[in-house]
């Protein structure tokens, strides 16, 4: 991007900011200056007015001048074609230096004296603006014959190349820059309002209307000229030659000018060929498809709006009627766009991409200023406008986040006017957060970190205060992050043990569901379009996705399949779950040497021993469930923290018979039970335990669960852990079996004495023999 501070001026006053003053700023506040270069005009060239301009008596290509430099009339000869248009002209007079080896000195060209030399910009140390000498005009000021040329600051500029950052379009323009350091230097900016002088027009809306068909993420505004004398000023040819733009075409230089200043994108139509005197009217069409808003006139592609314009269709410097258009759209949807379908795009696309001038009326107006001052072209009255629903995007400030992402305290008043300079609408408010109003034109502001950029831009990165890196982490272990460990530790422990993980959808067969009586989500509730025939219910367990997949294995001729998912289910209501499903069917190792190529088949001691060595201690009670794939001799439900939380079961034959698969196992736990709770470490004792084993007779029936559970409730200081080690029944013992627990005592304080150990015992006894009969074998 290049800039000159006399372009800068137009906005902002830069008279009392030098040039290293500049240079630092743009840098501190993040447009950083690739080059910057002042041009001089040498000492002794004048504003000179042209009086009279005659044929060389001895030379076709040359003119005698008689030339008024303030201080007399000179004579001097010019080759250049374009003299005579020129009255105002630059003027090297004797003595000028205009190189090192090129100083201007009293000359007779064929024969005629010539006391000065008529300059081209070239010869002035200017960029080549071509066509001969350099005419002069009042776009640089006001002309005085005599004054020196270098005291017009537009001629003896000072040129800025910037280095953008991609996200920073909105400075892809001289207002844009100004803006930004407007704001860092605490310069108002000149703001530019204009209004037509011109009373003699024909309204816009007579001749011409929009047609908007489809829905249109843009915002355009149309504007029309009778085209008659057109041409590029001084000062405009001369700042276009600074940033490589000069053509021959005076319209293009115009419009190219208009970008460059404003920011607005603005395209020029050929409309000639409407013969608006005989009532025939201008119809713009602006159609949208897939989101790409193509513009056509009286039926004909002129453009696709921020992305390419047709070349036959442009308006050019011999035009007779013109249509201009300004137009916005947001940068990245306009960037998807071409990169999804692939459009050709031109030149402006560099600019819209990046992000466009929105304030459309800005860009008209300065169209309409431009011609009435230094054209004769007439522009129709009003304009024809179609504005894009735009939505404010308002971020919440905290100053107390600001701080610490720039790790120094900024108090919220700075922050404010900080923000407010840069055109943002601040929220006034006495709490530590406000609220704040993005500008149209920062498409790239998202979020408060972007924010804390801009305060550090304008603060300036070398005067925020060095500091350590104090690295804040907010708390890591909440419940999605407990379940996410969980889950990773269930992985390891169950691929560990030899099982595959199986991933399936969470919908399953209503029928299978129905014929192995699993409930069945509520009708109303259900999923109306199945993605297939099978899958046409949302699933109540993973049991019958797991026993398929094995179905599945079996037939590929897999003798051993274990399997795991972790997966959702839903209840009638299609309130969801997740549970972890473990299948376990064919051989309960693979073949080996050891034995001999004939391994056992999986039983149920087995699978519980897996089942354990994943989801680590649990007890087992005779099982409640009512489906039907549980075998009533080979099942139980699933004991953790006293509370039924699953159930394993070898598969009912003939449910493996259904599936033609072998013995099969299989078990479903509420994933919820299985997530670790905070465990306090106990202390281990520097005393030697004892084993002691209560072999008891009790009743047949009674479940172990209950008198490990009466034991639990007794909470004996001593006991460090018990289980059971054996179960014996027979005919003698009738309706009683013998059933013998392992107690093992140990003390943290001091050696356990026989006293001890007795009271231990007597107490499990005692309470054993009330609530149960038990007695001693």
């Amino acid at each position: 991007m290049i800039v000159t501070k006399s372009w800068l001026n137009n906005f902002i006053d830069l008279g009392k900011v030098s040039n290293e003053k500049l240079y630092e700023t743009l840098n501190s506040i993040g447009l950083e200056v690739d080059s910057i270069k002042t041009y001089s005009i040498p000492e002794k060239i004048v504003v000179g007015r042209i009086l009279s301009c005659e044929k060389h008596p001895d030379a076709d290509k040359l003119n005698v001048c008689q030339i008024d430099i303030g201080s007399g009339t000179r004579q001097i000869v010019c080759g250049a074609k374009n003299v005579v248009d020129a009255e105002y002209v630059a003027v090297a007079t004797i003595g000028a230096k205009l190189g090192e080896d090129f100083e201007i000195k009293h000359a007779k060209l064929r024969g005629v004296d010539s006391e000065g030399m008529v300059c081209s910009a070239s010869e002035l140390g200017l960029p080549d603006l071509g066509n001969g000498i350099m005419i002069l005009d009042k776009s640089i000021g006001k002309l005085v014959v005599g004054r020196d040329l270098n005291k017009y600051e537009k001629l003896s500029d000072t040129v800025i190349e910037i280095e953008l950052t991609a996200n920073r379009g909105d400075c892809l323009s001289v207002h844009g820059v100004a803006r930004d350091l407007s704001a860092a230097l605490n310069i108002s900016m000149n703001n530019f309002e204009y209004e037509s002088q011109n009373p003699e027009k024909i309204g816009l809306a007579r001749v011409a209307k929009l047609i908007v068909k489809g829905k249109i993420d843009a915002s355009v505004q149309y504007a029309m000229a009778n085209m008659e004398e057109l041409h590029t000023s001084l000062l405009f040819s001369l700042r276009l030659a600074f940033i490589e733009e000069l053509q021959n075409d005076a319209l293009h230089n115009i419009l190219k000018y208009i970008t460059h200043t404003t920011g607005v994108i603005l395209r020029a139509y050929d409309v000639s060929h409407i013969d608006l005197e005989n009532n025939e009217k201008l119809t713009i069409n602006l159609e949208s498809k897939d989101g790409i808003v193509n513009v056509t006139i009286n039926d004909k592609l002129y453009s696709t709006i921020g992305i390419n314009h047709v070349e036959k269709k442009k308006a050019n410097e011999k035009s007779l009627k013109v249509l201009f258009e300004t137009s916005y759209m947001n940068p990245v949807v306009l960037s998807d766009l071409v990169a999804e379908h692939k459009l050709e795009t031109d030149e402006l696309y560099y600019n819209t991409s990046r992000g466009s001038e929105p304030n459309l009326c800005f860009g008209i107006n300065y169209l309409t200023y431009l011609f009435e001052h230094y054209n004769q072209c007439k522009l129709f009255d009003g304009t024809i406008s179609l504005d894009e629903d735009y939505e404010e995007k308002i971020i919440t400030v905290s100053t107390t986040k600001v701080s610490q992402i720039i790790g120094n305290d900024i108090k919220k008043i700075n922050i404010m006017t900080i923000l407010n300079d840069l055109g943002f609408k601040v929220q006034s408010t006495a709490e530590d957060k406000f609220g704040v109003t993005v500008p149209s034109y920062r498409h790239d502001i998202e979020n408060i970190q972007d924010i804390t950029e801009e305060i550090v831009r304008m603060i300036g990165i070398n005067n925020i205060q060095a500091k350590a890196l104090e690295f804040k982490e907010s708390q890591p272990m909440n419940p999605t992050m407990h379940k996410y460990y969980a889950k990773k530790a269930l992985r390891h422990h169950a691929i560990a043990s030899g099982f595959d993980e199986s991933i399936s959808y969470a919908f399953a067969d209503k029928l299978l569901l129905a014929k192995y009586n699993f409930p069945l989500v509520d009708e109303e509730l259900d999923i109306i379009n199945p993605i297939t025939a099978d899958f046409n219910t949302l699933r109540t367990t993973t049991l019958i996705n797991l026993i398929q997949a094995v179905e599945r294995n079996v037939n590929y001729s897999k003798k051993r399949v274990a399997l795991f998912e972790i997966g959702t289910i839903f209840n009638e209501k299609r309130e969801q779950k997740e549970v972890l499903s473990i299948i376990y069917s064919g051989q309960s190792e693979t073949e080996y040497v050891a034995n001999a190529g004939k391994p056992k088949p999986i039983t149920f001691d087995i699978f519980v021993k897996k089942l354990s060595a994943i989801i680590g201690n649990f007890e087992l009670r005779a099982s409640n469930q009512e489906n039907l794939l549980i075998n009533p001799y080979q099942s139980a439900d699933i004991i953790i923290n006293n509370e039924i939380c699953g159930f394993l079961t070898k598969v009912h034959p003939n449910v493996s018979e259904d599936f033609d698969i072998p013995d099969t196992f299989v078990a479903e736990i509420d994933f919820e039970a299985l997530i670790p709770e905070h465990i306090n470490a106990h202390p281990i004792s520097n005393f030697q335990g004892v084993y002691k084993d209560l072999s008891l007779v009790v009743d047949k029936h009674l479940p172990y669960s209950h008198i490990s559970q009466s034991i639990k409730l007794l909470d004996l200081p001593l006991l460090n852990k018990f289980y059971a080690v054996d179960v014996y029944e027979d005919e003698k013992l009738g309706e009683e079996k013998s059933l013998t627990i392992r107690l093992f005592i140990q003390s943290l304080e001091e050696t356990l004495h026989d006293k001890d150990i007795d009271a231990t015992v007597n107490t499990i006894l005692e309470k054993l023999a009330n609530e149960y009969g038990a007695k001693l074998r």
